[in-house]
């Protein structure tokens, strides 16, 4: 009898048990934890000033590696229309983004003679950024974007048609049933917070047409390692790709890379022109090199992505340091950013307004509000002459140089920019 009673006890307990996490890509299990950041706030998820004195739901922040087919991805994954619907980072606000969609919209209208009887679209379209650039040359476009705020801008004030809707292997599907397919397809800085990587990549097969090209670009995962970004680990962002990551996925669904290369926006990132397996093209050399390279460097061994940790570990008690000394020299700290790369830096090494005076940000939808969980006020960037900080912990470190161009008063009146990626250094 007390046998029995213990053997239901235990089926008891593995049907209660969590399944072991699957590869977002491949499907396999074996994940190889490589940095758990504990628990944080969605990083876009500001807070108005009613909800200053609610709780702030919090989620697990863990890394993880497959060694079947090397992705590296997070293990939570909190449902798109909780994280997207109500998005608030419009791309347009900054000129670093504007001049790189201008720059390639002129480069593939010209390389693929795009015209009258084209279409380009783009996933996750946002306000516009670049679709704006096809539609002054007269070629015809079509936006996809979940988030309804920024997508009703987007229509309104830039004139992009624009589906409001995730982009889905079924919507693949009826965009190719109602002859809509495209000669371009662009999808940026989109891939990363796809949860279902496979239906994404099969929507694109389905949206293309037989000769059309998809231009993909992603954070690059050796740049993070590397350099240490380890703030663009946030719920958003579920997987950090490498090329051959990228072509185990991409080659699943009949498509193939027909070209990569490494770009240096956003801290880094990997641009792919990807065209259809049956049409035969070849790798581009500089492809073949890259994957050459990743191999090198171990892109399918976790022990690469083990240093990403050592560096995270340093630059907490760095910049901690740093504020400390700061402070006790009696000095004022603001931040500039109220991006989402800014909550995670912000919440997993404890800066709140004990050291923050505030935070600024370009953009108008920001201003008003707190960032999640450290709950430091945002204004716009003139506060930092109002208010002349001593210092300014710059969050979006990615468009340094913009930034720091554009507070070139506040700069000649002695303040001072902290900018805490990839090196710890003050300009």
């Amino acid at each position: 009898m007390k046998t029995t009673q213990n053997a239901d006890l235990d089926r008891a307990r593995l049907a209660a048990a969590p399944e072991p996490p699957k590869c977002r890509s491949c499907g396999q299990g074996g994940l190889q934890t490589l940095l758990d950041l504990g628990r944080t706030p969605l990083a876009n998820s500001l807070l108005d000033a009613r909800q200053l004195d609610q709780p702030q739901p919090t989620y697990p922040l863990e890394l993880a590696f497959c060694p079947t087919c090397t992705l590296v991805q997070i293990l939570e994954t909190v449902p798109p229309e909780q994280l997207f619907r109500d998005y608030l980072y419009f791309s347009s606000f900054s000129e670093t983004m504007l001049n790189h969609g201008r720059t390639l919209a002129e480069k593939l209208s010209a390389d693929r003679h795009l015209g009258a009887s084209s279409l380009v679209m783009e996933a996750a379209s946002n306000d516009g950024w670049l679709l704006r650039h096809y539609r002054q040359k007269s070629v015809p476009v079509l936006g996809i974007e979940p988030a309804r705020r920024i997508a009703a801008v987007a229509r309104t004030e830039h004139g992009v048609e624009t589906i409001e809707e995730f982009f889905t292997e079924a919507l693949g599907r009826q965009l190719r049933d109602a002859g809509r397919r495209a000669d371009v397809f662009h999808a940026h800085n989109v891939l990363a917070h796809v949860a279902d990587l496979n239906g994404f990549v099969a929507g694109i097969g389905l949206a293309l047409k037989d000769n059309g090209v998809a231009v993909i670009e992603v954070p690059y995962v050796k740049n993070l390692v590397d350099q240490g970004e380890f703030d663009t680990i946030y719920h958003e962002h579920l997987a950090y790709f490498s090329l051959t990551a990228l072509q185990r996925l991409i080659e699943r669904h009949g498509l193939m890379i027909q070209d990569a290369e490494r770009i240096a926006i956003h801290g880094g990132s990997l641009r792919l022109v990807v065209g259809r397996a049956a049409r035969r093209l070849r790798l581009s050399a500089r492809t073949a090199a890259l994957l050459r390279e990743e191999a090198d460097w171990g892109v399918d061994r976790p022990d690469f992505y083990l240093g990403l940790a050592r560096r995270v570990h340093a630059l907490k008690a760095d910049l901690g340091a740093l504020l400390t000394d700061l402070k006790r020299q009696g000095k004022r700290v603001a931040a500039y950013g109220a991006a989402a790369k800014g909550s995670t830096l912000l919440n997993c090494f404890g800066i709140g307004r004990d050291v923050l005076d505030f935070i600024v940000d370009r953009s108008s939808h920001k201003q008003g509000r707190y960032m999640p969980g450290v709950r430091v006020p945002i204004y716009a960037p003139e506060k930092l002459l109002e208010s002349r900080p001593d210092y300014v912990l710059l969050l979006t470190w990615n468009f340094a140089d913009e930034i720091m161009n554009q507070q070139a008063e506040y700069r000649r009146g002695g303040g001072k920019f902290i900018i805490p990626v990839p090196e710890l250094k003050v300009a």
